[in-house]
């Protein structure tokens, strides 16, 4: 697959996972409507997904930006790390974009935004204290490469995506444990129509966000290793972005902010001393292995 044909390839599973969004919470609503006998909670469940399909496409960045913590700068306020974009946007063909400070001593960074038009860049205070300019020139480069692969609105909505099935199965879990409201259909099916309610709401509280939640990782681990890759053909040099990958790993504060609902947006994890390396939790890490990515760039040749 080549960029072009990936960048292609997310713009269309951004659609695929927006409709199976609107559809899962459909089906969610009419399970609810079914089993209280009231089907105003469908109506609201179209409604609601259609609006969350809204507000996730064009303002799920600027959640992101906010759980982070994130704040605007300007050309004055650092112009050395304007410049370092500016010229790596120019060598990418990308237009400028929007650049955000994290006041985080942890070294870290992440790309958010619909499209490379609307992009984000966002980094750490940490990152521009503690890598040099080789490194910092590869961490850029790498998120500039997300923008231009189009994974950040992929990545971006499915912080919106996961969370939101999360509530809404716990909502129906909740509602099956109060007995449907006490509807005129489980009155009249008696203990077994709410014995099927509780069953189905279980299986969708424990299903729904697994999935949901291994179908984001898993497009993480992907695009992390196409963004090493693309961000150092940008700079030709991986070495910078190899051992800023070290030195980010290294380093043994997490980022105050980060969540499991952000973690993969980052360049690497923003969490610190809680990646045992039993294949349960390396099946739930939000990144590949940094011994991995490193030596993927160090066996590039440019």
């Amino acid at each position: 697959m080549t960029l072009y044909t990936h960048a292609e390839s997310n713009i269309h599973k951004t659609w695929l996972y927006l409709t199976g969004f609107l559809i899962f919470i459909i089906l969610v609503g009419w399970l609810i409507s079914y089993f209280t006998g009231s089907y105003v909670i469908l109506w609201i469940a179209i409604i609601l997904s259609i609006l969350i399909n809204f507000f996730s496409y064009w303002y799920s960045d600027k959640i992101v930006l906010t759980i982070a913590g994130a704040k605007p700068i300007e050309k004055k306020d650092n112009p050395e790390l304007y410049r370092l974009v500016e010229n790596l946007c120019i060598t990418a063909g990308l237009p400028l974009p929007r650049i955000y400070i994290i006041n985080d001593i942890s070294p870290n960074a992440f790309a958010t935004g619909r499209n490379p038009r609307h992009a984000v860049v966002a980094v750490t205070k940490g990152l521009l204290e503690k890598l040099d300019r080789a490194e910092l020139e590869g961490v850029i480069a790498h998120e500039l490469s997300h923008i231009g692969n189009r994974d950040i609105l992929l990545s971006t909505i499915i912080v919106v995506l996961v969370g939101l099935i999360v509530i809404m199965t716990d909502f129906f879990f909740r509602i099956s444990l109060w007995g449907g409201f006490g509807s005129r259909r489980s009155s009249r099916g008696g203990g077994q129509t709410r014995l099927i309610m509780l069953l189905v709401a279980v299986a969708l509280a424990v299903l729904a966000p697994l999935f949901a939640t291994l179908l984001k990782l898993a497009i993480s681990r992907k695009r992390e290793f196409l963004a090493d890759a693309s961000g150092a053909l940008l700079t030709r040099y991986p070495e910078g972005l190899a051992r800023a990958l070290e030195k980010i790993s290294r380093d043994p504060t997490p980022v105050k902010k980060a969540s499991n609902a952000t973690a993969h947006l980052y360049i690497a994890s923003p969490f610190r001393g809680k990646q045992a390396q039993n294949w349960l939790t390396k099946m739930f890490m939000t990144h590949p292995s940094v011994e991995k990515r490193v030596e993927a760039l160090r066996g590039m040749k440019v």
